[in-house]
């Protein structure tokens, strides 16, 4: 049986070897794998978003798939299509979503048609094509990243489709130190290989652990609390669905599960509340406060 800490740990010291800093990132990051999760990585250009996402998938031995998100992107070119052969038979041409682990690069630059359309894909880890359905393979978790709305030929997402991302991870600058720690990196990268840590089973094993671990009543409580002072903050237009409690409860679970801990606390739903919530609320202007400010501030306020 897998050693969910030790694989975590493993994985951790693995992609270090390419990326500065960000230990919380790819915790997170970590968190939506096992969780059975999708998430979404939000930072300006060259913060390494694209980078931690392929280091952590050379450090799963299971298939990966990539899309970049272009204004002309089109349906076809995530899931695949069909097509008559030479001998008059129809043809499935599969694309890049049949995959383990999916990064869809930019993908708040995508046509909004098209972003939509992976809504089934994202909810129900399957595809419509024609009148065919098909699963996706197990595991299938897919990491999205997108530009801040000031970016040039950035194209807000719809909350319909934001809401299926398990968690949202915002992605900064560097400090100075990290900095000059990429720099070293950068210098050694070409020599350094990516050892493969756990696989597809392993994954799939781990996902299965999460349901073992336990959650208070009290937990439970401190969850429906948060989300639904969500609702009712004066600075709110929007508050969390009762996905947003699921999601809490999912994320938890792994968190605790990659920390060597067979109970949730409450810590973990406080630390989880900015990812789980920043993509899901809509806020008024809040005179600089800022989406995360208000949900620190509803932390802070709940007991």
């Amino acid at each position: 049986m897998i050693d969910p800490k030790k694989a975590y740990q493993d994985v951790l010291a693995e992609v270090k070897k390419h990326i500065a800093g960000k230990n919380e990132v790819i915790e997170l990051m970590f968190i939506a794998l096992v969780a059975n999760g999708h998430a979404l990585l939000e930072g300006v250009p060259g913060v390494a978003k694209t980078t931690m996402t392929k280091t952590l998938a050379d450090a799963v031995q299971s298939q990966f798939g990539r899309v970049q998100g272009t204004p002309d992107l089109q349906f076809k070119d995530i899931v695949g299509f069909t097509y008559v052969d030479e001998d008059n038979s129809l043809q499935l041409k599969k694309g890049p979503i049949f995959t383990n682990l999916l990064l869809i690069d930019e993908l708040n630059r995508a046509p909004p048609r098209t972003t939509t359309a992976l809504l089934e894909s994202l909810e129900e880890r399957q595809v419509t094509l024609g009148n065919d359905t098909l699963q996706l393979p197990k595991p299938f978790v897919a990491f999205a990243t997108q530009n801040p709305l000031n970016i040039e030929g950035t194209n807000p997402l719809p909350k319909v489709l934001t809401d299926r991302f398990l968690i949202r991870i915002a992605v900064s600058y560097p400090s100075m130190e990290e900095e000059q720690q990429m720099l070293r990196i950068k210098e050694t990268e070409q020599k350094l290989e990516t050892k493969k840590i756990i696989g597809s089973d392993d994954i799939l094993e781990m996902q299965g652990m999460v349901n073992g671990v336990m959650m208070s009543d009290e937990v439970a409580a401190y969850i429906t609390r948060i989300v639904n002072a969500t609702r009712t903050d004066i600075h709110v237009v929007m508050g969390g669905s009762p996905r947003a409690d699921i999601a809490f409860m999912r994320a938890g679970k792994a968190r605790a599960l990659i920390n060597g801990r067979k109970e949730v606390t409450i810590d973990d739903i406080r630390f989880l509340a900015r990812p789980v919530l920043s993509h899901r609320i809509v806020v008024k202007s809040t005179g600089g406060l800022g989406v995360n400010g208000i949900i620190d501030g509803i932390v802070a306020l709940t007991h």
